[in-house]
């Protein structure tokens, strides 16, 4: 996908380069999916990496007969063997031999495997969902739970906000305290770690530690709308403002950087820039001197923990604040409305020095699947916290698909510089029926829910 570092990385190492190019025209025929763009493809090669695997994950690399069956499938590979991994030009020579000289094995493990991914009837019977269901789901997020740093299993790490609303329902539901100390524990964890960019703000993909630290740097749509909702819904359950004021942040950076003219919402920021993953976001303690002086660098440094060593590459470090905000303004006999104003100050600086840093790619296509998605974000969080920029965005964004991506009654899936491509597939109608539908509960227009059951009914 368009903001992968490691499809960037194997782009870069093998696809560009001239001895792999020529292997693959001679012997292939290439195709390259956005896997953003054609979810139904990317669904099905996925599948089958995983039968062939027992895992999956992106860049996704397919070897296929010309009917499209696939027989060997894999992830990253790099250009040549090294570190116990296959080669990418060592595994394009032995398929493109194996297929000239014999092609059976390979026509009969695509047989195989195209069989084994088609989808199948349930064997078993199939019940109601209740009560046991929800205490079932219930109890397995509470084992899976991390309780030092919140989230559930190990490393890596993904938001689930999915869960977390899940979680929020239970304790509605039943008053469990636990269900929601898990919820609070991990927005906490997260709003607190790496993973969230505490310069620019919004959230990361995901963290490949336990403790939400070093993320996979690319920021996707999606996650910051599914997580705005997220926290949103606890703001409402708690009451609590530094929920609230995480969804104000999160937004502010979609209003800001992943908002196109039209009123769409972009897809994706990229991991990359000027080749590197999270250059664009990392500083080290004389970086932040020069900007903030060194009063001000000292107790941001602190604050953030940027140390000499750095805790990412290159002696660099990735901003998290290590212990909560009231026990460091103790540990600095400070007031907290003192502090938190002066970190803002800094703050403010430093995303002025960053914005004249190389960015990183935009993916600055429009989905719409998950311009839906976050639609329904603006309209929860304006229910929520009553900001009229926010339902002004969510109708924009409605706007812009009603007008570019509807067309014949039926919706599309992309835009991008004009042009519009691709049927809507099932998460397009949903999460965009789910949009319009927020949208008329936040402006009580009868014109969202009208166009909402007309999309529904397609």
């Amino acid at each position: 996908y368009s903001t992968c570092h490691w499809c960037h990385v194997m782009a870069h190492e093998t696809f560009e380069d001239e001895e792999v190019a020529s292997i693959l025209n001679k012997s292939f025929v290439s195709i390259k999916v956005d896997r953003e763009e054609r979810p139904d493809v990317d669904m099905v090669y996925m599948a089958a990496c995983q039968a062939i695997t027992l895992k999956g994950g992106w860049p996704l690399s397919v070897f296929m007969t010309p009917e499209g069956k696939p027989f060997f499938a894999g992830t990253y590979f790099p250009k040549t063997s090294r570190m116990g991994m296959v080669g990418f030009l060592d595994l394009a020579n032995q398929i493109a031999a194996a297929w000239q000289n014999n092609q059976g094995p390979l026509i009969e493990a695509s047989e195989k495997i195209t069989r084994g991914i088609q989808p199948r009837p349930s064997k078993g019977s199939i019940s109601e969902l209740g009560p046991d269901t929800l205490q079932k789901g219930y109890d397995q997020l509470a084992q899976a739970f991390d309780p030092k740093w919140g989230g559930f299993g190990s490393a890596p790490k993904f938001p689930t906000p999915h869960n977390l609303t899940f979680l929020l329902r239970w304790y509605k539901r039943t008053g469990e305290p636990n269900a929601l100390h898990m919820v609070e524990k991990t927005l906490d964890g997260m709003r607190a770690g790496g993973i969230f960019d505490h310069i620019g703000y919004g959230f990361s993909r995901y963290s490949v530690d336990e403790r939400w630290l070093v993320p996979h740097f690319e920021k996707m749509l999606y996650d910051q709308a599914m997580l705005a909702m997220a926290y949103t819904e606890t703001y409402q359950a708690t009451g609590k403002a530094r929920h609230g004021k995480v969804v104000d942040e999160v937004i502010t950076y979609v209003l800001r950087d992943m908002t196109s003219p039209e009123g769409g919402f972009y897809t994706a920021e990229d991991a990359d820039s000027e080749g590197k993953e999270g250059l664009f976001y990392v500083w080290t303690p004389g970086e932040i001197r020069d900007h903030l002086g060194k009063d001000l660098a000292d107790l941001f440094c602190r604050y953030y923990d940027v140390g000499n060593h750095g805790n990412f590459e290159d002696g660099r470090s990735i901003l998290h604040a290590r212990i909560p905000l009231d026990k460091f303004a103790e540990q600095e006999k400070m007031e907290v409305a003192e502090l938190e104003k002066i970190l803002e100050e800094g703050r403010e600086k430093l995303f002025a020095a960053r914005e004249r840093r190389i960015h990183p790619l935009k993916d600055d296509k429009v989905l719409t699947s998950w311009n839906g998605l976050m639609i329904v974000a603006m309209a929860k969080a304006y229910q929520a916290l009553g900001h009229q920029s926010y339902v002004d965005a969510a109708q924009n964004a409605a706007g812009f698909i009603l007008e570019r991506l509807k067309k014949n009654h039926r919706l599309f899936r992309r835009y991008r510089d004009g042009e519009v491509a691709h049927p809507g597939y099932l998460d397009d109608y949903t999460n965009f029926v789910w949009g319009l539908i927020e949208l008329y509960e936040a402006t009580f227009a009868p014109k969202y829910l009208e166009e909402a059951m007309a999309l529904n009914n397609v």
